[in-house]
Parts: C-alpha cells; structure tokens; sequence
C-alpha cells in the first residue's frame, strides 16, 4: 500500500496522547461521612505508585481510531492495481505538436521551430512512441504512431527532419485549444487498454496572445497527460496590423466613398509613427500618398483612405514595421459596375404600356451597378459589349443569325414575344425548324404555378415569405410547343398546365423564353414587386453582374455559388481550379489575396481573402492562461530520474482517485468511536455503581 499525502501519518504520534490521559492519577474530590477520630491511633500514610492502567480495552479503540485517521488523512492506494514496479522503465507516448499559423512567420521562429524538435527527438529513447503534428487552423499529420513503430529506430529522426523540412507557416489562425485536444485524444486509451508508460504533449508555438484556446472551457482534460511547453523566442519585439474594419450604414461598400482599417500596435512596441496607403501589388510602393498615423503602444487607431486613390489598386498596407506578415489586407476597391442591355423590339421608350418603358425604369443606374438600356437600329449590327439582349419583337433573318452567334459564345437572351409571330422567328435562334404557337386567352386571368424554385432565376423567392406569385395576373399569353426543344428547361407554368418560362441552352449561352409579356395589355408582371429581383437575377445568372463579397478570413472557404458556363477560380497564388457549369460549390483559401472566378464571358465573382486578425495580438499569452483552462502545464523541462517520479506520482494520484480507498478508513474510525462512546458509558455506570454505599 502507498499514500499520496504521507506527511498525514505524523499525525500517528496522536497515539500517546490516550495512553497518559490513562496513566494520569487524578485525586478524587468525593467526601465520605465519618465518625471522631480521637479513639483512634494516628499511623503515618504510606506513599504508593499506581502504575495499572485501566479500561485498558478504551484505550485500544481510542487508539485504533486516531491510527485509522491519519491514514485516511494520508489517502492510501493500492499501487500494484494500477501501477507496476516496472512503471519507472516504461516507454513514453508523446505527441509532438508544432505551431504553424501566419504569426510564426516572423523571423527566426520556423528555423527555431524546426531546432526545437530536433531537441525532442534526440531525448526519445528507442521503446518510446512518437507523433508529430502541426496546427494552424487544422491539426496535420506529419508522422503517425505507427509511422514512427514500422520506421526504424536509426531512420526515425530523418523521417520526422524530412517532413517537417517540406512544411513552411501557414497563413491560417491559431486554433491553439482544438490542437491540444487532437492531441490528447491521439495520447487516449486505445482499445479499452490503458497506457501504462508516461503520456505527455510536447508544444513547440510562439503562444501569442491571438491563439484560440476557447474550446478548452468545456473540455475535461484526460487524467495522466501533461503538456511540456517548448516557448519560442521572439527577437523583434515591435508587431503592428491591419484589419479592414465593415463599412457603416446598410454595409454597402460600393456606396463608401472611403475604406477603414484598422491598425494597432503591440504593448511592447518601440515604434509608434506607421503609413498606411494603396498599393497595387505586394511589395510595390503606395498608389498615391499614404496616410500617416500614430499608434501608441498597446493602442489602435482607425484610419479612412478615400477611394479616389485606389485605382488599380487591390490591397492597403502598413509601412513603419518591423513584422510585415500582418501589414497588408486585400480589398476590392469599390467602383460602379458598367453593364449594357440591348433591347430588340420596334416600340418607343416614351409608351408607358411597352415593355421598353418598363425596363429602363426597373433598372436605374445605383452605386454598385450602371446599367444602360440600348435599342439599336433596325439593320444596324448588334453591340457586343451587351451582357443581355431582350427580344420582344419579330427578328429579321439578319438580327437572327447575329443573335444566335452572340448566344453560342456565351451571352443570354430574354425573349417575351408579344404574339405567335414572334415566336416562330425564335426557331432559328434555337436551331430547330419550327415552333408551333398560338394566343391563350384564359377565361378571366392565369396565374404562375409549378415555379421551380431551386433554379437561380427564383432561387431569391424560395423562402415562403416570398414566395406568394398569385398576386400576378397574366391577361393573355402565348401557348408554346416546345416538344420540339428537348433540353428546354421547365421553370414555371402557368396554372392551366401551358409553358409560362423556359430556359433553353444554346451553345454556351442561354435563351429564356417568357411565354406572356411585362406590357400591360398582357400581364401585371412590371407593376408587381417581383418583376426587379428576376432581372437582377437574370443579370446575375447570365454573368452580367460581378458579385463582390467582400473580405473573408484565410481557411475559410468560398462559397462560389451559381454561374453560367464553366468557369476557373484563380486563387491569389497563382494557380486555378476548373468549376463546372452551375455548380453551387465552394473552394479553401490557403494564401491571402484576390481570388477570381471567372468563365468565358470575363470576370463573375471576386472574393479578398485576409490574415486573421487576432494573429497579430503577438504579444505572449498569460502565463496561467492554460493552466486555468484545466491543462497540467510543466513548469520546467525535468530531468530522466524526475520524469520518472512525476509520471509515478501522476499514476498514483489517479489510482487513489478511482479507488478512494479514504472512505473505509473514515467509517471504520466513526465505528470505532461509536464503539468506544457505547463502552465508555456502560464503564461510567459500572463506576458509580459500584461507589454508591448500601445500607442495610
């Protein structure tokens, strides 16, 4: 048997304490009535020494309660039920973990990092177990337990050199506290089989201020792992950074005529005076004059740089530091976007029952977007530059062939014929011979239905609130016959069962064909508050509009959404993924920067990627920091014969906890008190009994 606060057994010299309470003689005070003594002869009193104990069955228990006492004070365990005299030798499990997140690449914290392990592995003896990872946002895999076990023993260190010699920081954050719990559950029981050698986790980081250890507040640490900290050293104490703060207002930031940043200085700095300004690349110097700024350390200060000298320019930068892995955030310059619709129809823009009228107002010229209705001349070529063609008219042969190149490379085509003639003219658009139409007049009015609302062009109306189209009315329409088109695409009928819009691919364009018009002699469709949101998804569908979503963080993914045509996502590295024709998917950023995605028409979406903010807290975190999060930090690196003796320990703590054997030592002590009060009462009345005179 072991204990795990054995200084408690002192408390055993207790023991002599019942013993002289049972030798000490005390004088009884009882007086006895007796008779004169003049009759009697004087004989001088002989001194005796009363040596005897007695009630010498009290003084065991009282003794025997004291002795059970300190050892439950002393939290006994049974050490060859958990821990084995061969404990001291057994081999270590340890999980090597190294930090790669954007802060360290500052200057020489990687070579540092990389020197750090090499220390480690050298101290690993040959019946120990190994595992490297690294960590930034995710934690990785370098080297594996049984990589390490299969490699051997003269070849592991070269291993582990090798492939910690293919790794360079990352741009990621610092998930600190997600890390530590990989790798204590790496170090678990594995097969309900306990590990019986030393288990420890070996933190190579920088520990800066910004890493996230929030994780491990709800986390219980696991019983016998302890972390060792290998602290790296940072040689240039000043660190300053950026941060591209949300505009103001509804958010809009092609409608801001300035961009914020933020930028703040490190408690420890020695600088103070810092410029911040455009630039057009990494590296390049300011596209215009910068902006001075003083920062106090420990303090931040907002700076606002007009947007009038950003042309060109892609990114704002800090200058005036000595760590430049923070010091430049990406952003998209805010500019209105040109984009020309071409109208092909023969009515005049000044009839506020046509179509034309309709569509030069619902799309006025915003801060994001500068849209301008053409209407070439009858005979005239059809401009190239328009993102759109709206047909409601009868196209001549002409017009038509024209057309029909302009959808094959890519460009998108509403048509909304006012009559079957229109309609038949869309054949050789579509490449087929013919359409069969008519005019359908309802009785009193149709209404949309069966609307297919996965697709883009409604994809904005699917949440119930919205969803609601029986508020327009169509007057008349065209019943179409598309059997003749078999890759036309259903998006709505009209409740009688007839085609109300189709989508049909031509080439890598699209025509879609809107069986009933927006002028008011056929529909409701301009005056309701639908008609804006479905040409501004029509516009957004065809690739017309370049959708600008702002700053996302390093390791968070994109969300590339719908597009027309196929497309390639052209990251800030320079590299490109190919993304298929509507696909709603989404790509990891792994580098700061401007990320792309284009198809053949030009550009659709832009996406500023950026370093985490936090990272560029640098400043070491509290020392106590992970220790108040539950984790056993070692406080100094301890020697072999120490390491033995702390891992001996730990295992004993944990066998005392989960057997408690304390407890039995604390109800047998209250028997035994309970016992002895019992036997002391019945010797307290056999005393006065036995003093208490009888008279005859």
């Amino acid at each position: 048997m072991s204990f795990l606060t054995p200084l408690f057994l002192v408390g055993g010299l207790a023991l002599a304490l019942p013993v002289i309470f049972h030798l000490i003689r005390r004088t009884t005070r009882e007086r006895t009535v007796f008779s004169s003594l003049m009759f009697l002869l004087p004989t001088p009193p002989r001194l005796t020494k009363r040596s005897r104990l007695e009630h010498w069955l009290l003084l065991v228990l009282r003794c025997l309660a004291l002795a059970l006492l300190a050892l439950g004070f002393a939290r006994p365990f049974l050490k060859e039920l958990t821990t084995s005299d061969a404990a001291a030798g057994a081999a270590r499990k340890r999980v090597i973990l190294v930090d790669t997140s954007a802060s360290m690449r500052r200057a020489g914290l990687w070579t540092e990092a990389k020197a750090r392990v090499e220390t480690v592995l050298r101290s690993a003896a040959p019946g120990d177990q190994v595992a490297v990872f690294t960590f930034s946002k995710e934690s990785r895999s370098l080297v594996s337990f049984g990589e390490w076990t299969a490699t051997p023993v003269d070849a592991r260190r070269s291993l582990v050199s090798v492939r910690i010699g293919e790794v360079t920081p990352s741009w990621e954050g610092t998930q600190l506290g997600a890390a530590l719990i990989m790798a204590a559950e790496a170090l678990g029981d594995v097969g309900g089989q306990k590990t019986t050698g030393p288990r420890e986790i070996v933190l190579v980081s920088d520990l800066q201020a910004g890493s996230h250890t929030e994780i491990l507040q709800g986390y219980e640490w696991p019983k016998g792992i302890a972390l060792i900290v290998e602290p790296l050293t940072v040689r240039q104490m000043t660190n300053a950074g950026l941060q591209l703060l949300a505009d103001v207002a509804d958010g809009d930031r092609q409608a801001s005529a300035t961009v914020r940043v933020r930028v703040t200085n490190s408690a420890d700095a020695k600088r103070e005076q810092f410029k911040v300004g455009w630039v057009r690349a990494v590296g390049e110097g300011f596209a215009g004059a910068p902006v001075e700024t003083y920062v106090p350390p420990g303090q931040s200060r907002i700076v606002s740089l007009p947007v009038s000298g950003a042309a060109g320019a892609q990114a704002i930068t800090l200058r005036g530091d000595d760590e430049d892995f923070d010091n430049t955030v990406f952003v998209i310059p805010p500019a209105p976007q040109k984009i020309s619709i071409a109208y092909l129809g023969t009515e005049s823009a000044d009839d506020s029952k046509q179509p034309l009228f309709f569509l030069q107002r619902a799309l006025p010229a915003t801060a994001r977007l500068a849209i301008t209705v053409v209407t070439p001349v009858p005979g005239a070529p059809l401009p190239t530059e328009a993102a759109l063609f709206v047909v409601t008219d009868a196209l001549s042969s002409t017009q038509v062939t024209a057309l029909r190149e302009q959808v094959l490379a890519g460009k998108t085509v509403l048509a909304a014929p006012k009559n079957a003639a229109a309609v038949a003219a869309l054949a050789p658009l579509l490449g087929v011979a013919a359409i069969p139409a008519e005019e359908g007049r309802p009785k009193s009015y149709a209404m949309l239905a069966e609307i297919d609302f996965q697709h883009p062009l409604f994809a904005a109306f699917a949440d119930p609130r919205y969803s609601d189209f029986t508020k327009i009315h169509f007057w008349k329409y065209r019943r179409i016959d598309f059997s003749a088109v078999p890759a036309a695409r259903m998006l709505a009928k009209f409740d009688g069962g007839d085609p109300a819009l189709v989508e049909i691919p031509v080439g890598k364009g699209r025509v879609v064909v809107l069986a009933s018009g927006w002028n008011t002699e056929d529909s409701q469709l301009a005056v309701s508050s639908k008609f804006v949101p479905l040409l501004y998804a029509l516009l957004e569908h065809s690739g017309a509009v370049r959708v600008d979503v702002g700053a996302t963080l390093v390791g968070n993914t994109l969300d590339l959404g719908s597009h027309a045509g196929a497309a390639k996502l052209l990251s800030a590295t320079g590299g490109s993924v190919e993304v298929a024709a509507e696909a709603v998917t989404s790509a990891p950023t792994t580098a700061p920067g401007i990320y792309r995605l284009v198809n053949e028409l030009g550009l659709v979406r832009s996406f500023a990627v950026n370093v985490d903010p936090v990272e560029s807290r640098t400043a070491p975190m509290a020392a106590d920091e992970l220790e108040r999060l539950g984790v056993p930090v070692a406080q100094a690196k301890p020697s072999v014969a120490n390491d033995v003796a702390r891992q001996v320990a730990l295992q004993g703590a944990e066998a005392e906890g989960q057997q408690k054997l304390w407890r039995w030592f604390i109800i047998a002590t209250l028997l035994l008190l309970l016992g002895e009060s019992l036997l002391a009462g019945r010797a307290t009345r056999t005393s006065v009994s036995a003093a208490v005179p009888v008279t005859p």
